[in-house]
Order: structure tokens, then C-alpha cells, then sequence
């Protein structure tokens, strides 16, 4: 594991809806600063998989820890509170703020501070929010508001949202769905660098397979609730299982 310890360790992984083996037992680790990306056609069960991670979903067995700490079962808040950021297909931003605004409102939950709204915001955490807006190229948009964005443009600003809690761990979901393929590779490219340099640990799904194969420093592949490959990108392309399930297919999903 590249700098020590895993950052996210997934142990025996399990689900099941009613008769159906959703997830049968995966495990995977994540090291700071690194990208794994977890892909599949539909029906594999990658989008269980991260809900789990995330909360979202209780497992039926097996166990996910947080830098050695067990979280598995907690639900999201919980999990966010300990260091895990999320981002989401659709972007979950504040329309009728500003750019600044938005970010500055992750940075006053972070700081515990939401009790005090009744206090203006518009300087609280100011210069806090303008270094997180540079970080992720659109600070020269701070005063616009969220609702007339472009929608890469939001993507940045839901990623220096997500920069603001410090996390640890970071839970992208189909985090360029919806975008055009140079701001998909953008998005990603940007998302490297500051995992990078912060050493925060990426997780993610993703449609694109340019995006993956270009960015995500390791793969996890699975195929009916069951990993069937993992390694670095030249690794899993040139897997024979994996070109004949998977991108043998010449398709991309997003499926559970």
C-alpha cells in the first residue's frame, strides 16, 4: 500500500436483497493519496459496494475500516464526521448562493458552526473558501452564483465543497456523469492532483473508461457481486476475463 497503512481497508464485503448475492465477499484497500477505481457492467454490484462504504447501505457481513478504525454499519453523518467526503452523480450545490457561499457553508458545518447562521456569512472563513475555490481553478468565479454555472463548473465547486471537511477518504460517484469528455478528463485530472498532493484517498465509480484507464492509479473490476480483476490500468486491460465480461462488451455502465 503506497505510503504505509491503507487509508480505507474493505474486508469480506456482503449483501443480499431478498434471494439475490448482491455482493459476495469483496476486499480492497485504498492508500492515501492514491485513485482505485471500481467498475463493472450493470448487475455487478459496484454502486452496492460504495453505498456500503458510504453508509448508505448496512452490510450483511464483513467489515469496512477508516485509517484502522471500524465504521462498518454507521450511518453517513457519522461516517462523514470521521473524514470521508462524498460527491454525487447529480451535483448538490446551493443554487441561489454564490460560489463562495457554498463553499464557505461547508467550511462553517466543518467548523461546527451552523448553530450561529443568524450571523452574516459573507466573511466568515472568506479567505479559507477563496484558497480552496483557487485549489480546484475557479476562484475568479467566487461572486457568481451556483444556479448560472456551467456544469463542469460545478463539479469543481461540489469537489472544494467536499475539500472543505478535510477528508480523509473521498467517495466519488459517476463524478464526471454528465459531462463533456474534455471536462471529464479535466475534472479527473484536477481530482489526482489535489488527492495527491493532500493525501486523501480516492474511491470511485465511473461510466467513462478513457477516465479510468487515464487516471485511477488502480482498478477493481466486478462482475456479478464478485471482484473478477484487480491491479494497475495495463494490468485489468489486458485481462482475459475482463475483456471478455466487461470491455469485450464495448459498453460502459453505471448499473448496482
Amino acid at each position: 500500500m503506497p505510503g504505509g497503512a491503507p487509508v480505507l481497508a474493505v474486508e469480506g464485503l456482503e449483501k443480499r436483497f431478498g434471494g439475490v448475492h448482491a455482493v459476495a465477499g469483496i476486499s480492497f484497500a485504498v492508500g492515501a493519496g492514491e485513485l482505485l477505481a471500481l467498475i463493472g457492467p450493470n448487475g455487478a454490484g459496484k454502486s452496492t459496494t460504495f453505498n456500503m462504504v458510504g453508509g448508505q447501505l448496512r452490510p450483511d457481513g464483513g467489515r469496512v475500516r477508516l485509517a484502522g478504525q471500524d465504521i462498518t454499519g454507521l450511518p453517513p453523518r457519522r461516517i462523514w464526521k470521521l473524514g470521508v467526503g462524498r460527491t454525487f452523480q447529480i451535483t448538490a450545490t446551493f443554487a441561489s448562493m454564490t460560489v463562495r457561499e457554498n463553499v464557505q457553508m461547508a467550511l462553517l458545518s466543518h467548523h461546527g458552526e451552523l448553530s450561529g447562521l443568524w450571523r452574516p456569512v459573507a466573511k466568515r472563513h472568506a479567505a479559507e473558501a477563496d484558497a480552496l475555490l483557487a485549489r480546484v481553478g475557479i476562484l475568479d468565479q467566487a461572486e457568481r452564483g451556483c444556479g448560472v454555472l456551467a456544469y463542469g463548473d460545478l463539479k469543481r465547486v461540489e469537489l472544494a465543497v467536499a475539500m472543505a471537511h478535510s477528508p480523509r477518504l473521498l467517495l466519488m460517484d459517476e463524478p464526471t456523469a454528465g459531462m463533456a469528455p474534455r471536462e471529464r478528463v479535466a475534472l479527473m485530472a484536477l481530482t489526482a492532483r489535489v488527492a495527491r498532493e493532500s493525501g486523501i484517498a480516492v474511491l470511485f465509480t465511473e461510466h467513462d473508461m478513457d477516465v479510468v484507464f487515464a487516471h485511477a492509479d488502480r482498478i477493481l473490476v466486478m462482475s456479478r457481486g464478485r471482484p473478477i480483476a484487480a491491479g494497475d490500468p495495463e494490468t485489468v486491460r489486458n485481462h482475459p476475463e475482463v475483456r471478455a465480461v466487461y470491455l469485450g462488451t464495448g459498453k460502459t455502465s453505471g448499473g448496482h
